[in-house]
């Protein structure tokens, strides 16, 4: 427990260098009009948009509005059906069929302090006997987000502004990625054992757990992408830890797709892009790629 204040202490004194930023400005290389790409955090306010220089005359100017994925597909009920079917388990796996006795007396504490309710309750166990470990641990994760976020508005998001703004002025929305790409990303690409291994870390390491999700908003809040990217390749030496073929799958591999498309997205009209802030940064960050690839890439004050 010590050792866990003493980090969170530490956190709150990572220098900043230059990248103190979240919005910038992509340009050049034959780029006809300017876009922009702002980093996001999926938990915050929308009202946050208005602590960011610059983002709503970027955001006017921008010809076409661009996310991750297109938040109309989370109003499709089939492809939102495509989803929750690959966060439950194969038919005939039940979900506590995954643990030893032991780790589920564990989980079902953190789930009565988080909750209120365990795999005890009857309602709780027929809604979740399916589900795959790593979906309840994003779950868990947002309700430990709301419970230290009071007034949390999962309708008033600052991922889903833009494209919001976007539809009301009459521009074209697009995504990056599809809905079933996420899912698969999330919920299908890490074995049940991993999973399990994962939400027992969630569970045994609660403070250690909260003590970075905290400091990663602080960071955010502070745009500051430095210490986001501190935050994110920080180690505890244990299993605990991403692997680097992990890392690859949720952040940079999809950086590289990213970049390969930004392009001809851009080329065909300036657009605004709001992405993960913590896919930005470093030399394998989208920022970097941009570079790389000949483009201008400056912050936005």
């Amino acid at each position: 427990m010590k050792k866990i204040f003493i980090l969170c202490a530490l956190l709150l004194f990572v220098t900043v260098s230059v990248q103190a930023q979240l919005l910038w400005k992509v340009s050049g290389n034959g780029l006809s009009k300017p876009s922009y790409i702002v980093g996001t955090y999926h938990l915050a306010p929308a009202g946050f948009v208005d602590s960011i220089p610059g983002l709503n005359t970027a955001l006017s100017e921008a010809e076409q509005v661009y996310g991750e994925l297109d938040m109309k597909e989370m109003q499709d009920m089939g492809k939102l059906m495509q989803m929750q079917q690959l966060m439950m388990l194969p038919e005939g796996k039940k979900f506590t069929d995954l643990f030893t006795a032991e780790q589920l007396q564990r989980l079902n504490k953190f789930m009565k302090e988080i909750m209120g309710m365990d795999f005890s309750n009857p309602a709780v166990a027929q809604q979740m006997e399916r589900l795959k470990p790593a979906a309840l641990s994003t779950q868990l994760m947002v309700l430990i987000y709301m419970k230290k976020h009071a007034g949390f508005d999962p309708q008033n998001l600052f991922d889903g502004y833009f494209q919001k703004v976007a539809i009301e002025k009459g521009k074209p929305v697009g995504g990056l990625e599809t809905l079933e790409f996420q899912a698969k990303t999330l919920y299908g690409n890490k074995s049940l054992k991993r999973q399990a291994e994962e939400l027992m870390c969630i569970v045994d390491h609660k403070d250690y757990q909260e003590c970075q999700a905290e400091e990663l908003l602080k960071a955010f809040f502070g745009q500051k992408l430095d210490e986001i990217e501190k935050l994110m390749e920080e180690k505890r030496n244990d299993n605990c830890d991403a692997t680097p073929e992990e890392e690859d799958v949720l952040i940079y591999d999809r950086n590289v797709n990213w970049a390969k498309a930004l392009p001809t997205i851009m080329q065909t009209k300036s657009t605004f892009l709001a992405v993960g802030a913590a896919h930005l940064p470093g030399k394998r960050g989208l920022l970097q790629l941009l570079k790389d690839a000949g483009y201008t890439v400056t912050p936005v004050k």
